[in-house]
């Protein structure tokens, strides 16, 4: 069965956000650990997560994906900005070990300026010190736009960040695929193609999840504005490819398109469609 969900809000606990996901259809969701532009996060209820993890099993949700908040800048020229950033991911990835098997998603980062090799060395040197505290949740970077000087936007780049952490093994990638679009990978007209590239220069035991995003903009524009699936540059016939490549429809997919509830519902049950296991695989 394919594993589908959206973005949803942490504001009311676990056990709602379980429940709306039900309600619209999904199997799985993603959520901010904490307001995404900065903040502390919320203390945690210990009572409203057992409840959600029952919840949980009994409805067949699995593999949520927590998404650190858009404020840090593991490669940020600023020392304080860096230790901000592990600070945080700390307290998060602390948290997230009342919800095993969840995974963690972030995004690597801006060097503003300071070089590519300079951000590999930020990003990869923050890793490598949160790995000491022993967490157990996975890790993933996020593929990037390449607006400005963000990380992330080549695979060649997320693996040199992997590269240079010493134990890699709780490491993993989230392809955003407006990103990647954005980036320059042609999902629409090759999407073997691209897959064959990111299991060549990364491989494919590393990637965990994939956000689902439509695009405002054309390939390789590298603006980042996400749209509904199906009314963007990408297309309806590439989101189909997708969600039954045999090598990609396993994964856990997270619908982060400009919608409200009712929106993501009439999504998650077209890709449900399109991912008829009736049909042909692709």
């Amino acid at each position: 069965m394919l594993r589908i969900g959206c973005h949803l809000s942490s504001a009311k606990g676990f056990l709602a956000m379980g429940q709306e996901a039900v309600g619209i259809g999904a199997n799985t969701f993603q959520f901010f650990t904490r307001n995404p532009r900065g903040g502390r996060a919320k203390e945690l209820n210990l009572e409203d997560i057992a409840a959600y993890r029952s919840y949980a099993e009994e409805h067949g949700i699995a593999q949520i994906l927590a998404h650190a908040p858009y404020t840090l800048n593991a490669c940020a020229r600023d020392e304080g900005l860096r230790q901000f950033a592990y600070d945080t991911m700390c307290d998060d990835l602390g948290r997230l070990e009342y919800l095993p098997g969840a995974a963690y998603n972030f995004h690597p980062g801006s060097h503003v300026k300071q070089g590519t090799e300079t951000g590999i060395r930020y990003i990869s040197d923050m890793l490598n010190r949160i790995n000491e505290n022993g967490y157990g949740t996975t890790i993933l970077l996020e593929t990037m736009a390449g607006k400005g000087t963000e990380m992330g936007r080549s695979f060649e780049e997320l693996r040199a960040i992997i590269d240079e952490v010493e134990d890699s093994s709780r490491l993993g990638v989230c392809m955003d695929t407006c990103h990647v679009f954005d980036g320059g990978y042609d999902i629409v007209n090759h999407l073997d193609q691209v897959i064959e590239e990111f299991d060549r220069v990364i491989g494919l035991e590393r990637l965990k999840a994939m956000h689902l995003n439509d695009s405002l903009n054309g390939l390789g524009s590298h603006k980042d504005r996400h749209e509904k699936i199906g009314e963007g540059n990408i297309g309806l016939p590439a989101f189909e490819a997708v969600v039954r490549h045999p090598k990609l429809k396993h994964l856990p997919f997270f619908l982060e398109t400009p919608n409200d509830l009712e929106g993501y519902k009439r999504e998650i049950a077209m890709l449900r469609r399109l991912a008829d296991v009736s049909k042909d695989s692709v």
